[in-house]
């Protein structure tokens, strides 16, 4: 997956990491190895290692907003 800065992601039931009981997320930074997020209803950022960030949304857990709309 090719990821981008201001991604949004819709979260899905089962993304573990969602502590703040957000139903989306948003990219703010991507490297080469890590991915810096900002969850709708948290104040803080949260970083995954890309691999880590990837698996989540082949999983389903995590749905890109724009390839959401693509598909209805």
């Amino acid at each position: 997956m090719d990821l981008r800065n201001n991604m949004e992601f819709e979260i899905k039931n089962g993304f573990l990491p969602n502590m703040y009981n957000s139903d989306r997320l948003k990219v703010l930074e991507v490297s080469d190895s890590s991915v810096v997020i900002k969850m709708n209803n948290a104040e803080n950022r949260g970083v995954f290692p890309v691999d880590n960030f990837e698996y989540w949304v082949k999983r389903g857990l995590l749905v890109n907003v724009k390839e959401q709309k693509r598909t209805s």
